[in-house]
């Protein structure tokens, strides 16, 4: 655990008002790497009142594959959230591969007004030694806690604007 992790369950944070759920999609290309950030965003996420139990893990081949995924599991409503892991390494398409994940992501959260958060990675150095998969593990493990957050603090923002929108207020 790091001191951010420590830092975080030692708050107070806020609980929802209603139940959530969330979806996690996670690339399986270079799964020892990507899966810390799984690993982490759920302890965090936990620590934000949402349980395990409330967070569905879903893994795809590849980052190529995840806005896919993620549209289909927005358009069933049964998530509030929804959450995008992945590390695209080929140097040759990385640029392309990226932008195109991002957009699609993008526009599915617009899409369907399910939040849709990013933790994919798409390093300009990325070469296959144990020194630069520890640094990416230590990366993925750092997103997933800051992923987390955001997701906990949107879907409270929305949760309080939606109220605000249905009371008339806004």
């Amino acid at each position: 655990m790091n001191d951010t992790t420590s830092e975080s369950s030692a708050i107070q944070h806020p609980r929802f008002a209603k139940p959530q759920r969330v979806a996690f999609v996670q690339s399986s290309w270079h799964r020892d790497i990507v899966a810390p950030c799984w690993e982490s965003f759920l302890s965090e996420i936990e620590a934000r009142h949402i349980g395990p139990s409330q967070v569905d893990l879903f893994e795809v081949p590849g980052s190529f594959e995840i806005p896919l995924h993620v549209q289909v599991l927005a358009k069933t409503r049964r998530y509030t959230a929804i959450v995008a892991a992945g590390l695209v390494v080929d140097s040759g398409t990385r640029g392309f591969v990226a932008d195109t994940v991002i957009r699609a992501l993008m526009d599915v959260q617009l899409r369907t007004e399910i939040p849709v958060f990013s933790a994919v990675t798409a390093p300009e150095d990325f070469h296959e030694t144990e020194e630069r998969a520890a640094f990416f593990r230590k990366h993925f493990a750092e997103s997933g806690f800051k992923v987390a957050a955001a997701c906990a603090e949107t879907l409270l923002s929305l949760e309080r604007l939606r109220g605000q929108v249905a009371a008339g207020i806004v």
